[in-house]
């Protein structure tokens, strides 16, 4: 199968660790070995990834240092956070290839994003990146919806030539159209409503989501709290309209995989990046269907 893999960012950098480089290279190193594996096995694979903590840390050296050196505005933090992951992904993932004696070439492509200049998130910030802060909170920034992958013809090429490409990393770099050309935005696009944009446009058999949670969960932090193991796109999308998944957490991801059941008649799952091998195979997560 062609299957798309998206990394959550929190996945890569979670929750209790510091996020240091070497931290963040570790758990995607972990990764790679199962990711290996699927090509080993004769999948071909896409891959994208989260930059939720990653940015955030960005923009909060943006204020430490904002009197030693100019500030970088969030468009640019985020292709910095896909060249940093992206080429990481690379390296370890050319590794483990090579361990199996698989030659297929790795690329990262620094990827932009159309959005709607008008779109209405840029009115209501409702995503949330970097660090929790003391008094609970987060901060949040636009997140609008993505309309189109500027770079697809790059993309094709590669997947044409045999390439395994990492794409659209952090929901990729907000643009708008101008009357002067492209331009980028202060925002940051969702990474799993891109990752289902990604594997439509790429005829993806699976877009598989990959997070720091085992599962979808309803009643999620009650006593009621009751894991989906098993659940087709209609159910799903009764429950986000029913307001059972929070914005910001687990709700992008089950817009994500709704619209990619509903939209191509296939199949997506949920689950967490350490059972990475077991997600794909239909043994751990939430798989959805039609």
């Amino acid at each position: 199968m062609r299957l798309v893999v998206a990394l959550g960012g929190n996945a890569i950098a979670p929750a209790g660790t510091g996020g240091s480089a070497p931290e963040q290279t570790a758990t995607i190193s972990a990764a790679a070995g199962p990711l290996a594996d699927l090509v080993a096995d004769g999948h071909d694979l896409v891959l994208t990834h989260g930059n939720g903590p990653q940015v955030g840390n960005l923009l909060v050296k943006n204020e430490l240092a904002a009197d030693i050196v100019p500030a970088m505005p969030l468009d640019w933090c985020v292709a910095q956070t896909q060249a940093t992951i992206g080429f990481t992904m690379t390296t370890a993932l050319e590794a483990a290839l090579a361990a199996r004696r698989v030659d297929r070439p790795v690329v990262p492509i620094v990827s932009r994003v159309l959005v709607d200049a008008d779109d209405p998130a840029f009115h209501h910030p409702t995503k949330p990146i970097g660090k929790w802060q003391p008094d609970g909170t987060r901060r949040l920034v636009p997140s609008p919806e993505p309309q189109e992958l500027l770079d697809r013809r790059a993309l094709e090429v590669l997947m044409r030539g045999g390439a395994l490409v990492v794409a659209a990393g952090g929901g990729g770099i907000p643009m708008i159209e101008t009357p002067e050309g492209l331009r980028g935005v202060e925002a940051v696009i969702d990474k799993d409503r891109c990752a289902d944009l990604l594997a439509r446009t790429v005829d993806a058999d699976r877009l598989v989501i990959l997070t720091d949670v085992e599962a979808v969960a309803v009643a999620f932090g009650t006593p009621d709290q009751r894991p989906l193991h098993d659940v087709s796109a209609d159910e799903l999308g009764r429950l986000l309209a029913d307001g059972e998944f929070a914005d910001g957490s687990m709700r992008p991801k089950v817009e994500a995989v709704v619209r990619f059941v509903d939209r191509t008649g296939r199949t997506a799952a949920i689950g967490a990046l350490e059972q990475l091998a077991e997600v794909v195979a239909g043994r751990s997560g939430t798989r959805v269907h039609p």
